[in-house]
């Protein structure tokens, strides 16, 4: 009989290292958060245009039961917005994806080391040349509906996600995809047009049932919890999958994740018993809870921005980008709103990933404030000049941030009025609509740089900066292809070059994550993505 726990196995491009995945909680967002950790450095992978073989961590590995674990109960986790959508081909917002973690898996799935290992899947090999997969699938993998598994299920979620009946891919990371085939059912390879080295990480990628079309109203998938009940802007309840193909996996019946968009509110509803575990909670917050309660903190893997609309006035014009640059003082946002909880960037990728950064960077606009008059005034704007910032209400360390930086680039002459707009509006019209002139945001991490980077190319769906550079385009496109490490690690460093001097936004900082919870809760493992992974948590009541 075939040892369950021997697969066809390659690691991912990066893998997060020990000093990442101490055991804490964290959750990569960028909500009103702060919190006390290090980064971390990720190590190196075989080519992948390579194959190879070994002994992975299994499903069956990564989640094994705890011995002394007790099964069933309700966990109550407070969540500041609402899901955007239910179907996770369509979702968007890094928020919804914490929730759907727990629905949905691919052919194969991270684990809390930033690692890929197999999910769905059984086993894969990569052809020597990099271009066609083949993977085998597991066996008694079961839809929460109760139908088995098969390639044709896979075959439809991919070709969906690679937009081969629309045109246009859901996913940037399928449109190297050429075909997939199902030869049988319990295989299916898929054919790249051209090398694609973070491949394997699109692969993470949600399979649902084939020709399903109830996916935002009745979400079917495989992962360890099923969908129960939805109720717009106040809770999505999730219950125990029973024909999880990991025995004994998860341990609780059923989870609640609680819509409270005001901190102040879900603080209370945390302290008086209602929320059991409270997702990135303020440094101060955190403080006042008193021994009584579990805190932890650590680093995220994310970006906070300014971001500015480049093709709109006046920031289509790169002296007025560079000009709000010199204007903030990123120290005094790090510490002041985060509470010295955070870490200084210089371009859209995180310390975290320290293979790939880009180091220096952070004070290529150091604090100048007669620069940035100098650059205004050059640009037509001697006498000062006015701007909006659109920022998402439901998140308060973002409304904060945006007063810190209202106050410092009035002091070069522009005076920045603050909208604060509701989420669903924030989506809507600023990212999908791209009507806005600046906003401030956090960026959740990836598991390899292309996939946090690729949202400034130049024909990007999600490309809502405008930003428009054919070296730039070149220089990611090329990082994607080449197989050499070496050369595609300084591609990456190149790539993030670019968009600092071309002042594509005002990168800010990496911020900490600081996480509440019952003391009588475990299991909770904390990831370089923004998950909330309820299926190995458990309580621990005496």
């Amino acid at each position: 009989m075939k040892n369950p726990s021997k697969f066809a196995f390659r690691r991912l491009p990066v893998l997060l290292t020990a000093v990442l995945i101490v055991a804490v909680f964290l959750s990569a967002c960028g909500n009103n958060n702060a919190g006390n950790g290090s980064a971390a450095s990720p190590s190196a992978s075989p080519s992948p245009s390579a194959s190879a073989s070994g002994e992975s961590a299994s499903p069956s590995a990564e989640a094994s039961p705890v011995s002394d674990a007790k099964a069933g109960g309700k966990v109550v986790v407070a969540i500041p917005q609402d899901v955007d959508y239910l179907d996770p081909h369509l979702a968007v917002a890094a928020g919804t994806s914490e929730v759907l973690f727990n629905l949905f898996e691919g052919l194969l799935k991270p684990n809390d080391k930033g690692e890929l290992y197999p999910a769905i899947a059984e086993s894969y090999e990569i052809s020597p040349d990099g271009l066609t997969y083949t993977f085998k699938l597991r066996d008694g993998v079961k839809f929460h509906n109760g139908s088995p598994v098969t390639s044709a299920d896979v075959k439809y979620s991919y070709d969906r996600l690679a937009g081969k009946v629309t045109g246009t891919p859901l996913l940037a990371s399928f449109a190297s995809v050429d075909s997939i085939t199902a030869p049988d059912d319990k295989t299916v390879v898929i054919k790249l047009k051209e090398n694609n080295t973070s491949f394997l990480t699109a692969l993470t990628s949600a399979v649902i049932p084939k020709d399903y079309k109830d996916s935002n109203k009745q979400p079917i998938g495989t992962g360890p919890f099923k969908f129960k009940e939805y109720v717009p802007g106040q809770r999505i309840v999730l219950e125990k999958n029973p024909d999880y193909y990991v025995k004994g996996v998860p341990y609780l019946d059923e989870v609640e994740f609680r819509i409270i968009t005001d901190a102040e509110a879900a603080y209370l509803a945390f302290k008086s018993g209602e929320v059991d575990l409270y997702p990135r909670i303020g440094a101060e917050k955190l403080e006042e809870l008193g021994d009584e309660f579990g805190k932890l903190s650590g680093p995220q893997n994310l970006v906070q921005e300014l971001v500015l609309n480049n093709a709109k006035k006046p920031f289509d014009d790169i002296r007025v980008r560079q000009a709000v640059n010199y204007a903030i003082d990123k120290d005094e946002i790090i510490q002041g709103v985060a509470l010295g909880q955070g870490v200084k960037v210089g371009s859209h990728l995180s310390p975290v990933l320290k293979q790939y950064y880009q180091e220096g960077l952070e004070d290529l606009y150091k604090t100048d404030v007669e620069k940035a008059k100098s650059l205004l005034a050059e640009a037509g704007y001697k006498d000062g000049l006015e701007i909006t910032i659109s920022v998402p209400s439901v998140y308060p360390f973002h409304v904060n941030t945006a007063q810190v930086i209202a106050q410092q680039l009035e002091k070069v002459g522009i005076k920045a009025k603050i909208e604060s707009v509701e989420w669903a509006v924030w989506l809507d019209r600023i990212y999908k609509g791209r009507d806005y002139q600046s906003t401030v945001i956090a960026f959740d991490g990836k598991l390899n740089p292309y996939d946090i980077l690729n949202k400034y190319l130049s024909d990007a769906p999600n490309d809502f900066f405008n930003y428009k550079n054919p070296e730039y385009d070149q220089t990611l496109k090329s990082a994607l292809t080449e197989v050499d490490e070496n050369k595609r690690t300084e591609l990456y460093k190149k790539a993030q070059t670019i968009l600092a001097k071309d002042a594509a936004a005002v990168f800010i900082q990496d911020i900490y994550d600081s996480v509440a919870f019952k003391k009588d809760l475990a299991g909770y493992k904390r990831y370089p993505i923004y998950v909330q992974d309820l299926s190995t948590v458990y309580w621990d009541k005496k």
